[in-house]
């Protein structure tokens, strides 16, 4: 009965938390981006070298390269696996990180990386 209490809860740890998009940005921040990124010098073969093809390629109006990369880690609330509580109140959390890269040619002109928080609520009484 015991190994089954710890199993259970162990599933329910693992099933909490997920992420989604590009890995390669999973540990990097906008200051470990400035040693990897230099505008004017870096190239697209180095950029697909470090953080691989990119999620979405767009152009400008002047038809200058834009890459974007997105990683997404997020875990369910608590609070939504306690029975009939989760029903009424239940969601998710976490940090979105996005890398934007603006070419000119095969070289970077400026990037962006930015983090942000997720919060989402969806239970009947959020």
């Amino acid at each position: 009965m015991k190994k089954l209490l710890v199993a259970s809860m162990v599933v329910m740890l693992l099933a909490g938390c997920a992420s989604s998009g590009n890995k390669h940005l999973q540990k990097e921040t906008e200051v470990s981006m400035q040693s990897k990124i230099k505008e004017g010098t870096t190239t697209k073969t180095q950029v697909k070298g470090m953080f691989g093809s990119p999620d979405n390629v767009t152009f400008t109006d002047g038809g200058k390269e834009i890459w974007k990369y997105a990683f997404a880690k997020v875990k369910v609330d608590g609070k939504s696996f306690i029975p009939f509580y989760g029903m009424f109140h239940n969601g998710t959390s976490g940090t979105k990180k996005e890398l934007t890269i603006l070419f000119k040619d095969d070289t970077v002109e400026k990037y962006t990386m930015a983090e942000s928080t997720i919060n989402t609520k969806s239970g009947w009484a959020d």
